[in-house]
């Protein structure tokens, strides 16, 4: 039996065991390879996507859990806050192999749709379950920042 969902505004029917993982069917049914997979349990945070606007790991998440939810992949990432995002990271450089990027944005995206000016705290609180091999912590941090208060000055 077909399980139904919406992946990044589509509407979506996937045959599939239900017991894969969300991950393996965006990257191998749907083809968005954006979201990635780093440790396989929901330890690295490489995998977040967000489902119903809720950060989720998508390497431990059954796609039997999602029937009627929307899940949104960094390709279908969007909005005011998440366009702060994307050129706040561009400006601060803040990638260096990339590999925890997509979901370093992920989980950023939610803590700004939470906490419209985020203290270092906050954001060390949100970005906990994201791992960076190459630690580029304090650039995510200041890129967080100045998402916040790009958004902010951007309301005005």
């Amino acid at each position: 039996m077909p399980i139904e969902l919406e992946v990044n505004g589509i509407r979506r029917s996937l045959d599939v065991d239900p017991s894969t993982p969300l991950l393996w069917v965006l990257r191998d049914e749907l083809r968005l390879l954006g979201t990635k997979f780093g440790c396989g349990i929901a330890q690295c945070g490489a995998c977040t996507v967000h489902v119903d606007g809720n950060a989720v790991r998508a390497c431990v998440t059954p796609i039997s859990a999602l029937a009627g939810r929307k899940v949104t992949t960094i390709e279908g990432l969007s909005g005011a806050k998440a366009e702060a995002l994307k050129r706040a990271w561009i400006e601060l450089d803040v990638p260096q192999c990339g590999w925890c990027q997509t979901g370093q944005l992920m989980s950023a995206a939610v803590l700004l749709a939470e906490v419209e000016r985020p203290s270092d705290d906050d954001i060390d609180a949100a970005m906990a379950g994201n791992a960076c091999r190459c630690a580029t912590y304090v650039r995510i941090r200041a890129a967080i920042h100045r998402a916040a208060a790009a958004s902010a000055e951007e309301r005005r």
